[in-house]
């Protein structure tokens, strides 16, 4: 396998779309926390996300409303703005023998942190674990474009995640960025173990916000 080591939001357009295609569960109340962690607990790898309603006020802000969590066979959305970071979840999130995939972890858990103390354990940044083979690019949708050659829609992002009920749109979106990284780190994993890959060498261009610059 080829590796390349940017992606321009372009090649990004032409992309077929990337979609979760298991079961998702949607979690409201503690006990069906505590029984999607029991099961949670029991796996291996995981990949996890976060979502918080935007506030389009200035000033305002909202504590983080969905914390997804995907295995290889399923996806829970936890609705943290009915529940509450349950003790379960803690537990979970503190376990160092269930790794915890995700990107710009940093930020979602300072998020969660708002909700109740607890210190993470198990955790893997993919934006540091694409380095060593030759990612540039630090975006999911970009990280997941190179490798799988299909997109993550960003369509849902900005949408409400504190509504009363999630629309299909908003569970799909949710998924899929969690199961994304764990996807991502599944196959990472492999070639490390196989060896069975290569760094594009052709010279890049990387964009940032100034604009596409040569590396």
């Amino acid at each position: 396998m080829i590796i390349k080591r940017t992606i321009s939001k372009e090649e990004i357009k032409e992309l077929p779309k990337a979609v979760f295609e298991g079961p998702i569960h949607v979690i409201q109340s503690e006990k069906e926390a505590d029984k999607a962690v029991a099961y949670l607990q029991a796996q291996s790898v995981l990949g996890i996300d976060s979502e918080t309603r935007p506030s389009f006020t200035k000033g305002q802000s909202h504590k983080v409303a969905l914390l997804q969590i995907s295995s290889n066979e399923c996806c829970f959305l936890f609705r943290l703005n009915m529940t509450g970071l349950t003790p379960s979840l803690i537990g979970l999130l503190e376990n160092p023998e269930v790794i915890k995939v995700g990107l710009s972890l940093r930020d979602d858990f300072m998020m969660l942190h708002k909700r109740a103390p607890f210190t993470q354990q198990g955790c893997v940044e993919l934006q540091d674990y694409v380095r060593p083979f030759g990612i540039l690019d630090k975006s999911l949708q970009k990280i997941y474009g190179i490798l799988f050659k299909e997109k993550i829609s960003k369509s849902q992002r900005l949408s409400n995640w504190e509504a009363d009920v999630l629309t299909d749109a908003q569970k799909q979106y949710a998924a899929t960025d969690a199961w994304a990284c764990l996807h991502i780190y599944n196959l990472l994993e492999e070639l490390k173990h196989t060896g069975n890959f290569e760094i594009e060498e052709t010279p890049v261009a990387i964009e940032d916000e100034q604009g596409t610059r040569p590396l």
